[in-house]
């Protein structure tokens, strides 16, 4: 289904809420898109409707060619272990350090956000009650993502790009989303 960005937070919640979780008394939604798609925008949207705690990738990555290992620390930290109802804790990645920081706990029940490049892993699936998937130019991606970054992100552009576009063709992420949204 495709959704216009115009109220798209109402609409994916009520869609979310009519699906069955997969793991018990927990929604985790996961947001997707390259990189200046507005995943963190439409994440904090969501998390205003919901009242969910949000896990942001940026957090998670290894630094700039950690994208897989990101996806690693979602399923082991943090999914795997409230799909056994246990406690999920994780840790920050500290991209000054270059090491993991402090620790993290994923609050009990109810919804959980994770949003960012990798949330769309095929090994994740299980767990989420939906993947969305947000398109948008590269021109205006990059633009957007410069803009919020600047000096910081801009060195890295192309090299983050390339990760991105081989993670989504090798998990053909946009093709196994169940809400797609424009939003240029």
């Amino acid at each position: 289904m495709v959704v216009a960005e115009t109220g798209a937070a109402e609409r994916i919640v009520a869609w979310a809420e009519a699906r069955r979780p997969p793991i018990v008394d927990r929604r985790i939604l996961a947001i997707e898109g390259r990189s200046g798609s507005g995943k963190t925008t439409l994440a904090a949207a969501l998390a205003d409707r919901t009242g969910a705690p949000t896990i942001h990738m940026d957090d998670l990555y290894t630094g700039w060619d950690g994208l897989r290992p990101g996806v690693t620390a979602l399923r082991e930290w943090i999914l795997e272990p409230l799909a056994a109802g246990e406690p999920a804790v994780w840790r920050r990645w500290d991209w000054t350090a270059g090491a993991y920081a402090e620790e993290h706990r994923v609050p009990p029940g109810g919804w959980l956000i994770v949003e960012g490049v990798g949330t769309g892993a095929r090994v994740l699936t299980p767990y989420l009650i939906g993947l969305v998937w947000l398109e948008c130019p590269t021109a205006e991606r990059k633009r957007r993502a410069l803009a919020r970054d600047g000096a910081t992100y801009a060195p890295h552009w192309d090299r983050w790009a390339a990760q991105e576009a081989a993670f989504h063709t090798a998990e053909q992420v946009r093709a196994r989303a169940d809400l797609l949204i424009e939003t240029c």
